[in-house]
C-alpha cells in the first residue's frame, strides 16, 4: 500500500475529528507543515491542542487555526510573535501551557520512545514547575539537586515537513528546518510528512536518512513553496 496521497486534505482523511492533540513541527515559520495546517484549517475541525515550539506568526502557520478559532490550547516555548495568541491568551480564549523549548522538545522524544515521564532540573523555582512532582536526585559531584517531573507527549497526531522522501516513507530533513519535526513525528500515533520532493526506493543514501519510514504513515508533495521570512532586517547603504 502506497503512503504518497495526491494532496493534504487526502492525507488527513479519516485522521482528523475534534478536541485531538497535534504534535506540529517547526521553528518560527522554518520547518512548518503548512499544507497540513491549511487542510486542517479548512477541514473545520475545532477545540484543538497543538504541541509545538510556537504558534507561527500572526496568519502564518497555526497563527491561521488560532484566526479562525480551531485552537483551544497549545503546548509551546515562544509564542512573541504572534498578537492574536495574545489576545486570546489575556481575554481567557485561549489555554497555553508553557514548556522550555529543549523540555518540549524531550517530551516529544519520550513520548516517541515510550516514555511516560522523566525528571529534570529545567524550570526548577519558576511558573513552569508549579503543580508537578519534584524529587531530589544527586548530581554527578554527588550534591543533592531539585527535578521536576515532565510528561511525555502522546499526540493522537504527528504533522511534519520534510525535505526528501523516498516513497516508503525515509525522510531527510535539510539543515535547521529539522528542528522539532524529528521528534514531533515519532509522539504521533499516526504522522504525515509533507516533503519538498519525492524520490524512488533506493534513492536515498541509507546513512544520510534522518528519520526511518516506519515512523511515517503518509506522505504528501506540498512543492512548490514560498519560503517566507518573519523578518527582513537590512542595514542602510552608506553614502558613496
Amino acid at each position: 500500500m502506497t503512503k504518497l496521497y495526491p494532496d493534504a486534505a487526502s492525507a488527513l482523511d479519516g485522521v482528523l475529528r475534534n478536541d485531538m492533540l497535534i504534535a506540529a513541527g517547526g521553528f518560527g515559520l522554518c520547518g512548518i507543515p503548512e499544507r497540513l495546517l491549511d487542510a486542517i484549517r479548512d477541514s473545520g475541525v475545532t477545540g484543538l491542542t497543538f504541541a509545538s515550539n510556537n504558534a507561527g506568526i500572526d496568519n502564518e502557520g497555526i497563527g491561521k487555526l488560532l484566526r479562525t478559532r480551531q485552537v483551544a490550547k497549545m503546548i509551546s516555548s515562544y509564542v512573541g510573535e504572534n498578537k492574536e495568541f495574545e489576545r486570546q491568551y489575556l481575554a481567557g480564549e485561549l489555554a497555553v501551557e508553557f514548556c522550555p523549548q529543549g523540555t518540549l522538545a524531550e517530551r516529544m522524544r519520550a513520548g516517541g520512545a515510550g516514555i511516560p515521564g522523566f525528571y529534570t532540573r529545567t524550570g526548577v523555582g519558576t511558573e513552569v514547575a508549579k503543580g508537578k512532582e519534584h524529587k531530589q536526585f544527586p548530581d554527578r559531584d554527588g550534591v543533592m539537586q531539585t527535578y521536576i517531573l515532565e510528561q511525555g507527549i502522546f499526540a493522537d497526531l504527528a504533522i511534519i515537513k520534510a525535505w526528501k522522501a523516498d516513497e516508503t516513507g525515509n525522510l531527510v530533513f535539510r539543515k535547521t528546518a529539522r528542528n522539532f519535526n524529528l521528534p514531533a513525528a515519532t509522539c504521533g500515533k499516526v504522522c504525515i510528512a509533507e516533503v519538498e520532493e519525492v524520490v524512488a526506493p533506493g534513492s536515498l543514501d541509507p546513512d544520510q536518512i534522518h528519520l526511518a519510514g516506519v515512523f511515517v504513515n503518509r506522505i504528501v508533495l506540498g512543492a512548490p513553496y514560498d519560503k517566507k521570512i518573519e523578518f527582513r532586517t537590512v542595514r542602510t547603504r552608506e553614502k558613496a
